[in-house]
């Protein structure tokens, strides 16, 4: 929309404003300049769109304002719009994430119910905590090994301080199979109170943060139980309210796979009456995570200790061994940091604000045009 007066009443403007001002056709001209900038640029809110305040411009100018005035309605065309666009685009971008329409009509629906939410929240939680104290656990002997013996002279991962002659700590190394490589700060030593120390795990990826392999044993123990609990009440109501079926790939959805990945790259996400449903890598990820990742990290981390192998000597037999069960068990406690991340940036690309307040509340809100109801 342009502005509120035209070429033709502008003109009739000027011979009223100079016919009581005395002003040369310089500041004439800039100030028909300036209109014209406006116009082009459809800016609605150019301050000289009435007789009143295009004789007091021109006043202004005649007093030797010029350049201010030049500037001033230079830079408001050019950056209000703009910077009115850019917050509009933002908030539609956290609400609803990319490649969605501002201000498209969306109705709201019930998507997860409270027991999902509850479970979810509380692993959350819980994964935290068991991550955290389980890095404290493992620094007490920073190596993986595979079968039932420790092999110190070829493990499969471990963190190593080196020391200098005076028993300085003075650098890390990584080393995976024959691979090494310096993660000094980071991995294998890392700074306490601003001296080097030898810790595979820095002090602020661990629980507690000081070397303390008692406690993190207490933490690490108490909270697997609750999410053992946590993940039985789940799977209990995932199977009698059909809940597990909402979650499981079928073959349609792995054969759509190759397609799902492309779209999501592109930042493609379902929408409308598609929403409501999880999409093929929505269900692949959850049903891995839910259904594989979690009972497996239980199974090892059961196997790992020496009352539950008396008590179960399949165990050890399944996994091939105690080092190979703690190295699973460690694959798999990354494998849910490394879920944790994607879906993070999944939550925030797909639409910040409505994922997070359908996990709170549990209505998700989609589009309800026709246009909406087709995968983007």
């Amino acid at each position: 929309m342009r502005g509120s007066f035209s070429r033709a009443p502008a003109r009739h403007i000027f011979r009223k404003c100079r016919a009581h001002l005395s002003i040369d056709k310089s500041v004439i001209f800039f100030t028909k300049f300036v209109i014209t900038v406006c116009n082009g640029l459809r800016f609605t809110e150019c301050r000289l769109n009435s007789r009143e305040s295009l004789c007091e411009g021109m006043r202004v100018l005649s007093s030797g304002r010029t350049g201010a005035l030049m500037m001033t309605a230079a830079t408001d065309a050019r950056t209000a719009p703009a910077a009115r666009n850019i917050w509009g685009w933002l908030k539609n971008f956290l609400a609803y994430g990319a490649n969605t329409v501002p201000n498209e009509p969306r109705i709201p629906f019930y998507r997860h119910p409270l027991l999902v939410r509850l479970t979810h929240w509380l692993n959350a939680g819980v994964l935290l905590v068991m991550l955290m104290s389980g890095l404290q656990i493992f620094n007490a002997t920073p190596a993986l090994y595979w079968g039932n013996q420790s092999n110190f002279a070829r493990p499969l991962l471990s963190f190593v301080a080196f020391q200098n002659s005076d028993g300085d700590i003075i650098r890390g190394e990584t080393h995976i199979g024959t691979w090494r490589f310096d993660s000094t700060g980071v991995l294998g030593a890392s700074r306490v109170d601003g001296e080097l120390v030898a810790r595979a795990f820095p002090y602020w990826a661990t629980l507690p943060g000081p070397q303390w392999l008692a406690m993190g044993r207490v933490w690490h123990f108490f909270f697997a139980w609750v999410f053992v609990i946590n993940g039985v009440i789940f799977a209990l109501y995932a199977f009698t309210r059909g809940h597990f079926r909402d979650l499981a790939p079928t073959g349609r959805d792995i054969a759509n796979l190759p397609h799902e990945i492309v779209e999501h790259a592109r930042l493609h996400f379902p929408r409308g009456d598609a929403a409501r449903r999880y999409n093929a890598l929505q269900k692949l990820a959850y049903f891995t995570v839910i259904f594989i990742l979690g009972p497996l990290v239980v199974l090892t981390g059961l196997t790992m200790s020496p009352t539950v192998d008396a008590a179960y000597h399949f165990l050890p037999w399944i996994f091939g061994g105690r080092q190979s069960a703690r190295t699973i068990h460690f694959i798999c406690a990354f494998s849910f940091l490394g879920f944790f991340i994607i879906h993070m940036i999944m939550v925030f690309l797909s639409g910040t604000w409505n994922n997070v307040r359908s996990m709170i509340t549990g209505r998700y809100r989609i589009e309800a045009t026709p246009q909406g109801r087709a995968h983007a």
